[in-house]
């Protein structure tokens, strides 16, 4: 079985009284496997986001199942799942902004009960695996350009150790260098880190970076060929 599985899920939101609620996602199938970045694009409505929320277990499939490594998402503790084994970056960052950038990759340790002195030597790590110097750690969200800021969201995904990291728009509030140096950092992590990678954007130029670009409209999946 692939290390992350969708199995015709179908979902839903609640609908106001009398109306009937429309199907968002509408069995929906496809599968993700370590070492790979993946795309899933599409326009604003078609379901890609309702998709990704539901990979990070903000919420369980009406129909349908999620497998992570074999295991159900019906069967796990949605807040240990999205504590251990998921990493969300996003496209507004999301950094606490009273923490500086070293302390905002530690959040993660520290909920795991992680001591003082070892996830300040992991947070370092972290912070230099995506390019980032000691002096950067030491700055607060205002003090770093959007792409530095995305770096240290970056490295806080990496610090929860989760196999499995999922971008929200992650190129969307940044100049198209930057952009283009994030994607690039993505792909290694995927190629070289062993991760799995799953990406929702507008940014058509994933199509070249991606290992697999799904297209998402009207809540139906399929795979876009090269």
């Amino acid at each position: 079985m692939s290390f992350l599985s969708v199995q015709d899920v179908r979902f839903s939101y609640p609908a106001a009284a009398g109306v009937m609620p429309a199907e968002v996602l509408k069995g929906i199938s496809c599968d993700f496997e370590l070492g790979r970045m993946y795309a899933v694009i599409g326009k604003s409505g078609s379901g890609k986001s309702t998709l990704l929320s539901l990979i990070a277990g903000l919420d369980r499939p009406k129909k349908g199942d999620i497998y992570y490594d074999g295991v159900s998402t019906a069967k796990v503790n949605l807040t240990s799942y999205r504590r251990d084994l998921v990493a969300v970056i996003y496209q507004s960052f999301r950094l606490f902004p009273l923490m500086t950038a070293l302390e905002n990759v530690r959040y993660p340790m520290e909920l795991r009960g992680l001591g003082a002195k070892e996830s300040k030597r992991r947070a370092a790590e972290c912070l230099e695996r995506v390019g980032l110097s000691p002096d950067t750690g030491r700055r607060f969200p205002t003090m770093l350009s959007g792409g530095e800021q995305q770096r240290v969201a970056i490295a806080r995904a990496l610090a929860t150790e989760a196999r499995l990291i999922l971008a929200d728009e992650p190129t969307g509030n940044l100049d198209s260098a930057n952009g283009d140096k994030i994607v690039d950092l993505l792909h290694s992590l995927a190629h070289e880190g062993g991760y799995c990678v799953v990406i929702v954007t507008h940014d058509m130029k994933m199509l070249d970076k991606a290992d697999k670009v799904f297209a998402m409209s009207d809540g139906e999946l399929s795979v876009m060929e090269a």
